[in-house]
């Protein structure tokens, strides 16, 4: 796990960038269960907040609100090439022959002539209408190599500024760099004081790979939100719970993307510069005990071990 040292210092960066020479900003909007009112948190986020990152996926099913929002927003005067825009690649579609037609639906239903990060969203390819969590033999065999050949030639046709993973295993990443003409610039994973997830973290750092971290508030399984400790650092620093965790992520040294539909938090959500944790609240925070996490839990139960490598 990284020190307090080695990432203090690094919590007033606004950006972080990447192996390509690109910026991503560091704070992102999480549009995950995003619902009905997407297309308005995207556009407060960007025109009123000041976001200039939003992530999204296929998966999530609001790409066409998100694009309503990135619309509204650049009609409102942002520049399309000062905002960073994620999305990921579904289950169904980890075949090489699918991922070009995907990108360009993504492309469409956001209404944007490519994006700055695209990502694999889970390292398993399964069938059209399987379940999530998956059942038995709704899993299918994963051209992993095939499917990153063509994210790679995505990025050389200008359609994708960047390509990364999300929730891989360190044998799995291993396996990508072993082929990979284009690394992956980003891996996005579930982290937070109580899931620090170190082994994938240090994975990344040894490889200059750059990690997002989603679920920064916790997990449907351990709201840290509520924690004792996060509550008493919070009150400390007169801050709230959630930017203490947003801000415990960046002083990591990791890019962050929290959700929310509600203005007021979006708004919250990003004051996250101009302070710091001290050290001692920072080694506090990173003492919480770690829990499985949900993502690690649809790896671990759903797979035989042979499908887990």
């Amino acid at each position: 796990m990284a020190s307090a040292k080695a990432t203090m210092g690094q919590g007033e960066q606004d950006h972080f960038v990447l192996k390509s020479g690109h910026a991503m900003p560091a704070v992102g909007l999480g549009t995950w269960r995003a619902g009905s009112d997407t297309a308005h948190s995207v556009r407060t986020a960007i025109t009123e907040a000041g976001y200039r990152h939003v992530d999204t996926a296929a998966e999530y099913g609001v790409e066409k609100e998100v694009g309503k929002g990135l619309k509204a927003a650049m009609e409102a005067g942002i520049d399309r090439k000062d905002l960073f825009v994620t999305s990921k690649i579904w289950c169904t579609n980890l075949a090489p022959e699918r991922v070009r037609p995907a990108l360009e639906n993504t492309l469409k239903d956001l209404q944007l002539d490519y994006i700055d990060l695209y990502h694999i969203h889970w390292p398993f390819r399964l069938k059209d209408g399987a379940h999530m969590p998956p059942e038995a033999g709704e899993v299918l065999e994963f051209d992993m190599e095939g499917v990153w050949k063509e994210m790679e030639n995505l990025v050389k046709d200008g359609l994708v500024k960047d390509i990364g993973v999300c929730n891989y295993t360190v044998t799995k990443l291993n396996r990508l760099l072993r082929s990979a003409k284009i690394p992956p610039a980003v891996c996005q994973m579930e982290m937070h004081p109580g899931w620090k997830n170190d082994k994938i973290f240090e994975a990344c750092k040894k490889h200059g790979i750059h990690i997002t971290a989603y679920s920064p508030l916790g997990s449907s399984e351990k709201n840290l939100a509520h924690d004792p400790v996060v509550e008493k650092v919070a009150n400390k620093l007169n801050k709230t719970p959630g930017q203490v965790l947003i801000k415990w992520a960046l002083q990591r040294g990791t890019s962050v993307i929290p959700k929310s539909s509600k203005d007021e938090r979006i708004k919250e959500n990003i004051q996250v510069f101009g302070w710091e944790i001290p050290e001692e609240d920072f080694k506090v925070l990173c003492s919480i005990k770690d829990e499985v996490s949900g993502a690690t839990l649809i790896l671990a139960s759903h797979f035989k071990c042979s499908e887990m490598k």
